[in-house]
């Protein structure tokens, strides 16, 4: 499989919230990008997160390479990063199959992946119709936007002093303003479409009431979703 970057490839930096985290949302990103969705449903998709509502499956390596060549300057730049290396530690196909009903709680709000302000994640959009982007949050209590080291106990122990509030979230996902969090920023899942943000960021899937889940990787919510280190 020869992936090669689209020549009409275009990218635009936002700023998210309060507290001004950046957001890279680059489009029309591979020239042949069908053949990932090809390529997926040659895989078998198994279960490997307790967090993530779906099941994923290895990403090639040419794609791997791709990313980090094309993007690795403007990574550095957009994020300030501070070493000389970039690694991806994760880089995985991943279709949502979870319905809304079956979420666990840590499932139905917010999350992050990281504390380490070098440590970014990005999502490759793989699907075509309107199964949902993704969305940045602020914790209302905390004012939060991101979880650092400092804010990470903080944190834990404003959601925990919650849990009796009623607010709590009872089924579903996320997808927009709450008693408990506000919406700071919203991508729409775009086919071909890649958007990279620090892994400090509090974010979730924006999925609707009416999703309904389909295990076809040519039908269903169908990403890659990536974990970029800065290793030196």
């Amino acid at each position: 499989m020869q992936l090669s970057l689209n020549p009409y490839v275009t990218s635009r930096v936002y700023s998210l919230g309060e507290e001004q985290s950046p957001l890279l949302v680059v489009d029309n990103f591979l020239q042949n990008a069908e053949l990932l969705v090809d390529d997926a449903c040659q895989h078998n998709f198994i279960q490997n997160s307790p967090l993530y509502p779906g099941l994923r499956a290895p990403a090639p390596m040419n794609f791997q390479s791709l990313l980090l060549s094309a993007l690795g300057r403007q990574l550095k730049q957009v994020f300030d990063l501070k070493g000389s290396k970039l690694a991806l530690s994760l880089c995985q196909y991943s279709l949502v199959t979870m319905p809304a009903d079956n979420l666990t709680l840590l499932q139905r709000i917010p999350h992050f992946d990281s504390t380490k302000r070098d440590e970014l994640a990005a999502i490759f959009y793989l699907f075509k119709d309107d199964l949902g982007g993704t969305s940045f949050y602020r914790h209302n209590k905390t004012g939060y936007e991101y979880i650092d080291d400092e804010r990470r106990i903080p944190y834990f122990k404003s959601l925990e002093s919650e849990n009796e509030s009623g607010n709590v979230p009872t089924h579903g996902y996320i997808n927009g303003d709450t008693p408990l969090f506000t919406r700071i920023g919203e991508q729409k899942g775009v086919f071909n479409r890649l958007i990279v943000y620090r892994r400090q960021i509090l974010h979730s899937g924006s999925i609707s009431s009416s999703f309904i889940p389909n295990l076809d990787p040519r039908k269903g919510r169908l990403t890659v979703n990536i974990f970029i280190d800065c290793v030196e």
